[in-house]
């Protein structure tokens, strides 16, 4: 595994978006050992923790729905495949409601 380091942070937020959208793998192997306990603020560790829980899948969607999905992310400051995985979640418990989302 390839070791990468990891890029300068200007806010906790902009942390915890990369950790939601990268493999931490190849930079876990960089970092040195701590002699103290780390304490994360608790949404962080669960996001890190829900992270773990993820599978990688590949999903082939037509242009016009991640150019619209970039879009759209571009003007909430969100990266689009959080935005999409979002929406994704949003239509599962939807549907396991029984409640259909409009489709237009």
């Amino acid at each position: 595994m390839t070791t990468k380091k990891l890029p300068n942070f200007k806010t906790e937020d902009e942390f915890a978006k990369f950790v939601e959208t990268h493999d931490m793998g190849p930079y876990l192997k960089g970092m040195k050992a701590l002699d103290e306990a780390l304490i994360l603020a608790p949404a962080l560790a669960e996001k890190i923790r829900e992270r773990a829980k993820k599978r990688l899948i590949s999903l082939r969607l037509p242009n016009w729905q991640i150019e619209g999905a970039k879009e759209i992310a571009r003007k909430t400051k969100r990266p689009y495949q959080t935005l999409i995985q979002t929406w994704v979640g949003e239509g599962l418990r939807a549907e396991m409601r029984g409640i259909r989302p409009d489709h237009h």
